[in-house]
């Protein structure tokens, strides 16, 4: 009986330590992923039938988004394989959604386009083509105001909501830049722009609701047609539709500076009526602590994504940072609880709002104030987990504000037929996010304000002028690209001028059967690094320990002890200027050198494409994306130390 209460007692023990331990764990997750794993708990994006099936809405599409977020935050598969499944049990293998009705015309519907758009770039399975050719076709045939503004759905004439530039906007973008549709970023640009003119106050700056052309909604100023009330999600929708849309404009489309500008104008109303106490929005924007007004969770989040986005990717003034840290402060302090399991529950989010229709919604103050209100709404999560991850990348998001970072595309230009049968460059590109890919990468680079690019032609000092980073990955040969661009000793002698003039320059070569060498080495020899070609690093079948690089946290480069994973490389040897950073079995797999104002780092392997970094392969390499992430550390310490020498 002793024994008995020793090892029961020892059982209590063992177990509350094992629920603290596991409770202290969680709780060192950040919000996202805390967020995030509790979703698919709750089945969150079932809404408010959790047990039944899912539906093609606009719902399920604001919480997909906000997942993905946490995927290329984390680089962990599990949230990966959740969207891809949910899009699976609603896309037929042949590409048809049965549960999607495009004669409705509606805008809601296309916002699952964007996650369509996803899965495509990652898997390459047409079936998510042609499934985004569904929607992109919706968008064609959308039935449009006298101005040429998108009718929120066919049953709503003349109607343009808010909601609906969310809904339609960041996927008509995306799809407009993969598949080389550049003239319709004249009609995006026309939709945020007639918004703006014909529901935006002017003595606030606030947008209403909904804007009728036609005047002949009960809801409508009969003067302007626009609805009489300033909704907060509303405007929150419209703000991330902004960001969202924004990074898929080319550099030179007029229309990218008229949604800049807007932005600016619809953050600087929004940070006005910000409570000052409490970083939260009222329900209805312009009239805090009027009767009934209440703070509400899924606009405050949009907010804050949008406002931090903005400033990440450099379209809003840096003093935004603070609006945003302010209300994401409050959504922690006000809408979020956890339970003793470290279930998380965002509270206090407005299930629906709408205009029109039967029976009618007046689009009054009390309407608006009225609505039902819920918990773990699946746009209200969604909004949330998107302005989780923007937070986390927050204390870092201005480290390389105002540089570019160059992807070359003349040494390596691969090229292949997308599944719209369009050539497009693809093997270490920014936009390439199949397993060959650097999208991720570029992520890195992303979250730390940098700007991306790239060089179709050779590096010259006119072509690098506006860059300050310059990455050059595994060289074409002849059994990659008939056509090669060998470097040349030009190229060497542009690149080491630029180096010099204070460039970071990455060289990641590849082995001899997949990349050139011989050549490559007029740029690599100007700073003392030297590629050699032989196999090292060789992995047959699941040998994957021969490509498992181990690194002590000793280095210059590396901070924290990590495994890298390169598999088949190249060697290299050094001399003046240059210094080994990592060796493994006796060769050297990075070297740098400081040359001049500048630096360079050179790798045997390419190592940091989406294969071995985005989570999805089951494979001992999942060190590379947080080992990438020191890589852009040093890189930005390179950059540091440039600035502070030209003061």
């Amino acid at each position: 009986m002793r024994f008995f209460r020793i090892t029961f007692s020892r059982a209590i023990v063992l177990f509350l330590c094992l629920t603290l331990c596991r409770a202290a764990l969680a709780q060192q997750q950040p919000w996202s992923q805390r967020m995030a794993d509790s979703a698919i708990t709750l089945n969150v994006g079932h809404g408010d039938e959790p047990s039944a099936p899912l539906k093609w809405n606009y719902e399920l599409a604001t919480f997909l988004n906000g997942m993905d977020a946490v995927w290329y935050n984390t680089a962990d598969d599990a949230y990966f394989r959740f969207i891809k499944h949910s899009l699976d049990t609603l896309v037929l293998p042949g590409g048809s959604i049965p549960t999607y009705n495009a004669s409705a015309n509606t805008l809601d519907n296309v916002a699952l386009g964007r996650e369509l758009l996803r899965l495509y770039r990652v898997t390459l399975d047409d079936r998510y083509y042609k499934a985004a050719v569904l929607l992109r076709s919706q968008l064609a045939e959308q039935p449009r105001n006298a101005s040429g503004g998108f009718w929120h759905k066919k049953i709503y004439p003349n109607q343009m909501w808010l909601d609906g530039l969310y809904m339609a906007e960041p996927f008509y973008a995306e799809y407009a830049s993969v598949f080389h549709e550049p003239q319709d970023f004249a009609d995006i640009t026309r939709q945020f722009t007639l918004m703006e003119a014909h529901a935006r106050d002017p003595k606030t700056g606030l947008l209403y609701h909904a804007w009728d052309e036609s005047k002949q909604q009960g809801w409508a100023d009969p003067n302007t047609g626009a609805s009489h009330v300033v909704w907060a999600r509303g405007m929150g929708w419209y703000m991330m539709a902004l960001v969202d849309t924004l990074p898929y404009y080319p550099e030179n489309d007029p229309g990218r500076a008229k949604l800049i500008a807007i932005l600016n104008r619809t953050a600087e109303a929004i940070a006005r009526v910000q409570d000052q106490r409490t970083g939260l929005w009222s329900q209805v924007l312009d009239k805090p602590g009027e009767d009934g007004n209440y703070f509400e969770s899924s606009a405050a989040c949009m907010f804050v994504y949008a406002l931090q986005k903005g400033v990440r990717l450099g379209y809003l003034p840096e003093r935004y940072a603070a609006n945003a840290q302010h209300g994401w402060q409050g959504i922690l302090d006000k809408f979020v609880q956890t339970s003793a399991n470290d279930s998380v529950t965002l509270t206090s989010t407005v299930k629906a709002v709408g205009l029109g229709g039967t029976p009618y919604r007046d689009g009054s103050y009390n309407y608006y104030i009225h609505a039902p209100i819920g918990s773990n709404d699946p746009k209200g999560v969604g909004a949330f987990l998107l302005a989780a991850t923007e937070m986390e990348n927050a204390p870092a998001a201005t480290n390389l504000r105002g540089d570019t970072v160059l992807v070359d595309a003349w040494f390596n230009s691969q090229q292949r037929k997308n599944a719209a049968g369009q050539t497009e460059y693809f093997h270490y590109k920014w936009n390439d996010f199949s397993n060959d890919g650097y999208s991720l990468f570029g992520h890195l680079f992303e979250r730390e304000g940098a700007t991306l690019g790239t060089l179709f032609a050779a590096p010259t000092a006119s072509n690098l002028k506006h860059a300050q980073i310059y990455i050059i990955a595994s060289p074409d040969n002849p059994a990659k690209n008939p056509h090669p661009h060998y470097a040349t000793s030009r190229d060497g002698a542009e690149l080491s001028a630029w180096v010099q003039r204070g460039g970071i320059l990455l060289l990641l070569e590849n082995d001899p059967a997949n990349a050139d060498i011989e050549h490559f080495n007029n740029i690599a020899d100007r700073f003392g690094i030297h590629f050699n070609a032989v196999l090292s690093h060789h992995v047959v079948g699941t040998d994957y320990a021969a490509a498992q690089i181990p690194v002590k946290p000793d280095g210059d480069l590396f901070h924290s002890p990590h495994v890298l994973y390169m598999k088949d490389t190249c060697t290299i040897s050094i001399s003046a200027p240059a210094r080994a950073l990592v060796t493994d079995r006796n060769v050297i797999v990075i070297a740098t050198a400081k040359y001049g104002k500048g630096a360079v780092l050179a790798v045997v392997d390419p190592w940091l494409y989406n294969e071995y970094t985005d989570g999805r392969k089951d494979h001992p390499s999942g060190d590379n994306f947080a080992a990438g992430k020191e890589l852009v550390r040093w890189v930005i310490a390179q950059r540091t130390d440039h600035t502070q020498e030209a003061r």
